[in-house]
């Protein structure tokens, strides 16, 4: 259809450059002299003074401490902007604040037009008739400290909470900005997001399009558009033109209606395509253009919106053999084994983060083999370039609405801020169909059961009362949100489900018995799964490169070691050093000096990580029998250059861990476990028994087609070679794990005393395509503990052929690391590894490509080597 072209009022101005900004006179501060500095929006007032080299760089030394006094002062920012008279004389004029953080008094030409509280609202606001030639606009800013701490004294006083001052669970601000334990103390002020001024005659206000698949074999596309609201209201004779193209802009589908019908399409499934999860077909993008037309065909507002065709469930069914029920995605009938992470704010600065760097944080998730990244709820609902490369690249998201670790207040004026929050959050991201699920908080029910406030006999839901009064939120306000305006799965809370929230056997659990709680051996994994882990961790040191980077000039001459102030200061989580040794101690021989440290940390959260999504996954045993369903590591990002559970580390550089993650989330995996069984003579004695050391071997495929394989199993003894050698021919059944062998580790003898130390016998399950073909999968199993093992000289080569390195060795090798001769110090370009933290056994070459090599030498650490 021809859209006649029409000359109306329709303008969208930028107001970005220009502006200035100062703290102004406040009660804490009744002396100070204002002082105006140049910037531009969006922006936050810490970026703007280190900027202008009036604050050290908050990442480096100890230098977070030096501005503790920025949250607790007032700021302005303003601007002048011109409007021209044909904005002066639209009847449509519009004020948009896309994000505003957080407590902001907004001011055109002397008039008050709002007072703002929320960091998560956009807010847009009429200035038809009050626009002049130039306009003055001043951004007021109170402190968010003291706001916060105002509304904790009028509305009850401090509640349970962990992580950051118990005031944060007042305010409607990004709250690990008050502080976590991965992250630094910086409560940033400012607009955060664009601001901008609209004209118009007429515009789209909402537009919602649902869009699924049908039928039993989800083969039926369908799309029906729910609301479509124009304002003001359009001439009677309005028609609406729906267009419904593909990526490239060929026309699916198009119709003209009254505008006071909405369309509601079956379409037929050769027209869409489906979209798909990552590694399970294709991620097909629609866009649903709507045009507003008077009588004459003239455009008067219009908008586009992206449509996707998926059909997601989340299953929880009874399993076999086992207490409560799963806790399943499924996406268009496939049952999707759920590896991934979690996700933080990208930095402390939520304006540095340029949509390339979020694009290139799902590049990783994918090439890490993960499916699925939890928006985790003490950041911020995240922009929109983040869900649509997610969608793009078919990453599943589980979004927490911003409620973390308290029991928050609902006191009136706060119900009213969530709920324009939720609404605005749900109408936002409800077209994304990388958005399979809503979560209501993470671990408020937790801190709420430990604070001994909730109730869960009480099925009222009326809690505005109670000691427990965000469970309106929870289980009233949100559900209610987002059930009527999206066809989004809602969950109450992560954890959430069962008799308490730790229940394993029923909903989400955060499995935090590894460095938390028991502080168990890894080892325990398996005795510690739920139906979907949606947290779960271990702690290691950034590469050695982020390590330099957390030091002011010259600190690093008496302060480069793991246990300096300045080293300290960058890990922010309560007793770090007791976990870290407890692991270190328990597995490993390990040295002091900082590269030493950084490597061992860093191997023994590769071999901890791994080691759970191994075991984990071993228990999707088939449609079903999903007795785990998910695993989402915390996490994968930081917020700045520091030591955390992240896997990837502020600068976007992969750990070891990242690497063997992704190994464990190939398509086709191999598995195995090894078990010391001690067997006594009869019930009188304790003297006379025996020991054997039996291994289990698995494999898994998360395809939905068979897969013909064989496993090749060799067991060498660390001193004296290959002990032992078998095959095993395997079709591994489609999504699902599959149980392969059983029985001594070959080649070790029984034991009749603890005394005597079993031979060091390392088995490598090699899993090849087809009778013996290519490599899908490799995976060494151990004896354990480490620090236990002699290790013979490896005799390791590495052979550099441009961008490739050939790794061989006559011995078996644990824990082999590799980097640039210097790592690094020469400032050189960065190697982009292909893998790392690798086993490598005799016989078995391995390839690793290095972008970026350019020539320079290889080195290489593995355990064993005598550097410890």
């Amino acid at each position: 259809m021809t859209i006649q072209p029409r000359a109306d009022t329709r303008t969208k101005t930028a107001l970005k450059d220009g502006w200035a900004f100062s703290q102004v006179r406040s009660a804490a501060f009744p002396d100070v002299t204002e002082e105006w500095t140049s910037c531009a929006v969006p922006t936050s007032v810490h970026v703007e003074l280190e900027r202008a080299g009036k604050i050290p760089d908050v990442f480096k030394g100890l230098a977070e401490w030096d501005v503790q006094w920025i949250q607790e002062a007032d700021w302005t920012f303003k601007t002048t902007f011109a409007a021209d008279s044909r904005q002066q004389a639209a009847s449509g004029a519009d004020l948009v604040f896309e994000g505003l953080d957080t407590y902001c008094t907004i001011v055109l030409n002397g008039e008050t037009l709002a007072s703002t509280s929320n960091m998560f609202h956009a807010h847009r606001f009429s200035v038809a008739g009050k626009l002049k030639d130039s306009n003055a606009l001043e951004l007021r800013f109170a402190s968010p400290w003291y706001a916060a701490k105002a509304a904790e004294a009028a509305h009850g006083g401090p509640r349970p909470v962990s992580n950051g001052d118990s005031c944060r669970l007042y305010s409607r601000k990004a709250q690990y900005g008050w502080g976590w334990d991965w992250g630094p103390v910086v409560m940033t002020v400012g607009p955060w997001q664009a601001v901008h001024l609209e004209t118009y005659e007429y515009r789209v206000g909402e537009l919602r399009v649902d869009a699924g698949l049908g039928g039993e074999a989800f083969d039926k596309p369908w799309l029906a558009v729910a609301e479509l609201q124009v304002e003001p209201q359009p001439p009677a004779d309005a028609k609406v033109v729906y267009t419904l193209s593909t990526a490239d802009g060929a026309v699916v589908k198009q119709e003209v209606l009254p505008e006071a019908e909405l369309p509601s399409w079956d379409l037929v499934s050769s027209a869409v395509q489906a979209w798909y999860p990552v590694h399970y077909g294709k991620q097909p993008l629609y866009s649903l253009h709507v045009a507003v037309l008077n009588g004459h065909g003239d455009e008067l507002a219009s908008t586009s919106q992206r449509v996707a065709f998926r059909d997601v469930q989340v299953i929880q069914q009874p399993l076999p053999g086992a207490e409560g029920t799963s806790f399943v995605f499924q996406v268009n009938g496939i049952r999707i084994f759920c590896g991934g992470s979690n996700w933080i704010p990208a930095d402390s600065y939520l304006t540095n983060i340029k949509p390339e760097r979020y694009r290139a944080w799902v590049d990783l998730l994918v090439a890490g083999n993960q499916n699925m990244l939890r928006v985790w709820a003490g950041g911020v609902y995240e922009p929109d370039v983040l869900y649509d490369a997610c969608d793009e690249r078919g990453v599943l998201v589980w979004q927490d609405f911003m409620f973390g670790c308290g029991v928050y207040p609902a006191f009136k004026d706060m119900v009213k801020s969530v709920q324009v929050e939720a609404e605005t959050v749900v109408k936002r991201l409800r077209q994304h169909p990388s958005v399979v699920i809503f979560a209501g908080n993470n671990e408020d029910y937790q801190v709420a059961e430990e604070a001994g406030v909730v109730d869960y006999n009480d099925k009222s839901g009326k809690y505005l009362d109670t000691p427990f009064p965000a469970r309106h939120f929870y289980e009233v306000l949100l559900p209610d949100v987002v059930h009527r305006l999206s066809t989004v799965f809602y969950w109450p809370g992560s954890p959430y489900g069962g008799k308490t929230c730790g229940d394993l056997t029923v909903g989400d659990q955060h499995q935090w018995n590894v460095w938390h709680g028991t502080q168990e051996p890894w080892a325990n994994w398996d005795k510690l799964a739920g139906r979907f882990v949606s947290e779960f961790g271990m702690q290691g040191y950034p590469d050695v490169r982020t390590v330099r980077e957390w030091f002011a000039p010259g600190q690093e001459v008496d302060q480069w070691f793991p246990q300096s102030r300045v080293s300290t200061q960058h890990n922010k989580a309560t007793g770090f050093e007791r976990r870290l040794e407890l692991y270190l101690m328990e597995n490993f021989r390990h040295a002091f000096d900082m590269e030493s440290y950084i490597y061992y940390t860093q191997i023994m959260q590769a071999e901890c990580l791994a080691a759970a999504y191994r075991l984990w996954r071993r228990n999707w045993k088939g449609r079903g029998r999903e007795y785990t369903a998910g695993a989402l590591v915390w996490q994968i990002n930081d917020c700045w250059p520091c030591v955390s559970w992240a896997i990837c580390d502020y600068y976007l550089r992969p750990k070891p861990a990242y690497f063997a993650i992704a190994r464990e989330l190939r398509p086709y995996t191999v598995g195995m476990t090894r078990k010391e069984i001690k067997t006594m003579r009869d019930s009188t004695t304790a003297a006379f028994y025996t020991i054997r050391h039996e291994v289990e071997l698995w494999g898994c495929n998360s395809t939905v087609e068979p897969k013909a394989a064989k496993v090749e199993l060799v067991s060498f003894d660390l001193n004296d070679g290959v002990v032992d050698k078998r095959d095993f021919p395997v079709v591994l059944q489609p999504n699902a794990s599959m149980e392969i062998w059983k029985g001594d580790v070959p080649g070790q003898p029984v034991r009749t005393s603890v005394s005597q130390a079993p031979r060091p016998i390392v088995v490598q399950a090699v899993l090849r395509d087809g009778d013996g073909g290519s490599v899908l999968a490799r995976y060494s199993n151990w004896p354990e503990p480490w620090k236990s093992l002699t290790f013979p000289e490896a005799k390791l080569k590495l052979a550099v052929n441009g961008d490739t390195v050939t790794v061989t060795a006559e011995k078996p090798i644990k824990g082999l690391v590799l980097d640039v001769e210097g790592g690094g110090e020469d400032g050189g370009d960065e190697v982009q590894w292909s893998d790392q933290a690798l086993d490598v056994m005799p016989g078995d070459a391995q390839t690793v490509t290095a972008k970026g090599l350019g020539g320079r030498s290889v080195v290489a650490r593995h355990l064993g080597d005598g550097s410890a």
